[in-house]
């Protein structure tokens, strides 16, 4: 629900700020990233640990895409945010300790 709030509200903030458009994928990784946020902070989510900076950096190297400022294949950002993210639930499902039934 978080991160569906913050797509809104990032998207309302693109009407204004084209590279925030409710299409962007600056937008979208931006509103996952805090919907991690979110829950890692209130269910302690081991994997959202990892990937809600995966995402912050993959909204991040959109954005600054999107603005000039680099030059990065969206392939390779799609890449590292799908690998990443990967990579946090193998961990998660390895090492994270799980209540006791």
């Amino acid at each position: 629900m978080v991160s569906l709030a913050a797509w809104g509200l990032l998207s309302l903030l693109g009407l204004l700020w084209h590279p925030l458009h409710a299409s962007s994928a600056a937008t979208i990784l931006f509103a996952a990233a805090i919907g991690c946020f979110a829950n890692w902070i209130r269910n302690r989510s081991f994997h959202c640990s990892i990937t809600a900076w995966i995402f912050l950096a993959g909204g991040a190297a959109f954005l600054l895409g999107n603005l000039g400022w680099i030059h990065i294949e969206s392939r390779f950002v799609w890449l590292f945010v799908a690998i990443g993210t990967g990579v946090a639930f193998i961990l998660e499902w390895r090492y994270a300790t799980r209540p006791a039934q």
